[in-house]
């Protein structure tokens, strides 16, 4: 087993960035300017190619082009994660000052259930060489269900959270502040922030399922894997705050991610038999996107 040092630095790293995030930058909930969301999300992409520098570096060419290909796919994926974001937040009426934090506790959740996602299937692939068809034909499902219902509102199930939390935990439904639990009279009570959160982690854990098979057909190298896909969550919440009130302009987006969707889910198929190259599979994504985002764009204009 590689050494344990590059581990805990990563995760040395992740902690920092996360207690200067909440416990400085945000210590104060307030709602997040375009500008205050743009220089963060440059800011997180440059801590993202240092990181990619430093695996050059100290391991060479190959991991480093395979972090940057996992990087971009992770981040690409995520995309579809914002537009879920975008309805819970409104249909649950979360003022944006308090979105931050429900999304920083939402997001360290998922680095969390995505490690021990990522260390189950990588377990698995060394067990059973036939799981890659099996994660293959998973992804084109996806791609499938994707184009499919890219002309849908987003839906997400909360009736089946809400009956849960009641069960368990009283809620005080009129709650509009940003705490998680109240205490009052004797009694806790979750909050509508709670609920939020609870729908935030079950929908990434969705969109893991999708995501973690994917990076697999990038690299099996735990560190590679894990840290690219870390690195892409990290800087979701600013590129949220970001893009989520221009999302619905970039109309091609899903065709984009279906397509790519499907080309991971061919390539992990043909694993055992054609080795396609990382540089071609970074090319096909690079080019995805490019043209969806040029597409959608030409389409909004003409529209409006």
């Amino acid at each position: 087993m590689e050494s344990l040092f590059p581990w805990m630095g990563m995760i040395i790293l992740i902690l920092i960035f996360l207690t200067l995030d909440l416990g400085v930058f945000n210590r104060i909930p307030h709602k997040i300017s375009p500008r205050e969301a743009f220089e963060t999300s440059l800011a997180w992409v440059a801590l993202a190619l240092l990181f990619n520098l430093s695996i050059w570096y100290w391991r060479g060419g190959e991991p480093a082009l395979a972090f940057f290909t996992g990087y971009l796919l992770e981040k690409m994926l995520s995309l579809d994660n914002m537009f879920v974001f975008v309805v819970i937040f409104n249909f649950f009426g979360i003022i944006p000052r308090h979105q931050h934090r429900i999304l920083f506790w939402g997001i360290l959740g998922a680095i969390i259930f995505r490690f021990l996602l990522i260390i189950i299937g990588i377990r698995l692939i060394e067990e059973f060489d036939w799981i890659f068809y099996l994660f293959g034909g998973l992804l084109i499902y996806s791609s499938y269900k994707i184009y499919r219902e890219r002309d849908q509102p987003e839906k997400f199930e909360t009736n089946l959270v809400i009956k849960w939390t009641r069960k368990w935990i009283p809620l005080r439904e009129n709650y509009k502040g940003r705490h998680f639990f109240l205490y009052r009279n004797g009694k806790w009570f979750a909050t509508p922030a709670f609920l939020v959160l609870l729908i935030v982690e079950m929908s990434d854990i969705v969109f893991a399922l999708d995501s973690i098979p994917a990076i697999f057909a990038i690299s099996l190298d735990p560190f590679i894997v894990f840290s690219s896909n870390i690195f892409a969550i990290l800087g979701l919440r600013s590129l949220y705050f970001l893009l989520a009130h221009i999302l619905p302009r970039f109309y091609y987006l899903q065709h984009a991610l279906a397509i790519i969707l499907a080309f991971i889910g061919v390539k992990l198929i043909l694993t055992h038999h054609i080795k396609i190259p990382l540089w071609i599979s970074l090319s096909v994504i690079a080019c995805t996107l490019i043209v969806a985002i040029l597409a959608s764009l030409k389409k909004t204009n003409n529209k409006y």
